[in-house]
């Protein structure tokens, strides 16, 4: 039996842990916010970018394919995972969804590079023995995230000119909803020639049609650079976004068990202070009795 120091110390131990607990819940909340705040300011900037696009095919007369065809013999992949532990089955499902995408697209292992962005990740890639050409760390706030694209958008133009790929898939977990999350895979490139091509058919949004005056090549290859910056922006802010909300998952299990647990502490000290003040009692009145000789 547990003596009622050992009681106290654990007691104190596990309050200690709690406190830990809820403030980590409350940095998870927190940074969940700042990551949909983030994913939901791209929506007019990629809608500005889809209008110039727009614009774009509507003065490319008899164009119809604009993207370069891709060699379906090699895959570039960029899977996302997370730099910090506690952040319950999202790892492990992401990188199972990656495994199994990859498999259904009819890719051979040694043809596939890819890139782990997450060292958590990184671990469960390596033990599979998957082709991890290179590693990122993921930002730890908003402000970091354009330094992030911008290095992912060096190293898959160094895919293109080196290794010769032009097919790359993302795959990364996004929120659905309070803790909730889902693996998602994204085609970032080729560039979808049908999408731009149902750009060219959709009507303007006003009477007036805009015009412009720079070279079509240049200002299409700006417009993708752009659509592609986005595509990988919003890929770290949505990954990070349900990294957080199943960090909050997390922790708010373990609050609970470890309410349940400092409960269950409580009353073993509560029980055993009881016992211990009726010893003492009855060590007083015993020793009562053998001072006044009651019988």
């Amino acid at each position: 039996m547990q003596t009622i120091e050992g009681l106290k110390r654990k007691i104190r131990s596990t309050e200690d842990l709690l406190s830990v607990v809820k403030t980590m819940k409350a940095m998870a909340a927190v940074n969940i916010r700042q990551y949909e705040r983030a994913v939901a300011s791209l929506a007019e900037y990629a809608q500005a970018i889809e209008y110039g696009l727009h614009v774009l095919m509507r003065n490319r007369t008899g164009l119809t394919v604009v993207a370069r065809t891709a060699r379906h013999d090699r895959l570039g992949a960029v899977i996302f995972g997370s730099d910090q532990g506690m952040c319950g089955p999202l790892n492990e499902q992401v990188f199972s969804h990656a495994i199994a995408a990859m498999e259904g697209l009819h890719v051979k292992e040694e043809d596939r590079v890819i890139l782990s962005v997450g060292e958590r990740l990184l671990g469960l890639l390596q033990e599979a023995r998957q082709p991890v050409e290179t590693s990122f760390s993921l930002p730890s706030s908003v402000t970091g995230i354009t330094p992030a694209v911008q290095d992912l958008l060096m190293t898959l133009e160094s895919w293109n000119s080196a290794l010769g790929i032009t097919q790359v898939y993302l795959f990364y977990a996004r929120q659905t909803g309070g803790t909730s999350f889902s693996p998602q895979t994204v085609h970032l490139l080729p560039i979808d020639q049908q999408w731009l091509l149902n750009l060219k058919g959709k009507a303007w949004p006003s009477r007036s049609l805009p015009q412009f005056t720079m070279d079509w090549d240049r200002l299409f290859s700006a417009l993708i650079r752009q659509y592609l910056f986005i595509s990988l922006f919003r890929a770290f802010a949505e990954s990070l976004a349900a990294e957080n909300a199943s960090r909050l998952a997390s922790m708010q299990g373990a609050e609970k068990n470890i309410e349940e647990g400092l409960l269950s502490l409580n009353t073993l000290f509560h029980q055993q202070r009881q016992m211990a003040i009726t010893e003492e009692l009855l060590d007083i009145v015993a020793g009562f009795e053998a001072l006044t000789g009651a019988p």
